[in-house]
């Protein structure tokens, strides 16, 4: 009795789908925003730094968070 084994095909991708890709990806976010509104892609701003700012506050300690808004503070008001 003979047990063969069948191994499956190696994947290789389509070089002309590979370029195609390429050439979407490289303009995908600037030809967004160019597109939007600037109030839309403030909100859009916004919105990011809210979430990144709160990743970032979970990782910091009671000092630095408070130094953090002290310097953000000083920025702001010099303006």
């Amino acid at each position: 009795m003979y047990h063969w084994i069948i191994l499956p095909k190696e994947k290789t991708k389509n070089p002309h789908a590979v370029a195609l890709g390429r050439l979407g990806g490289s303009k995908g976010g600037n030809a967004r925003a160019a597109a939007l509104p600037p109030d839309v892609r403030t909100e859009i701003a916004v919105k990011a730094g809210k979430a990144g700012g709160t990743a970032r506050a979970k990782k910091m300690t009671k000092a630095q968070r408070s130094e953090s808004a002290r310097k953000a503070a000083l920025a702001r008001w010099k303006k």
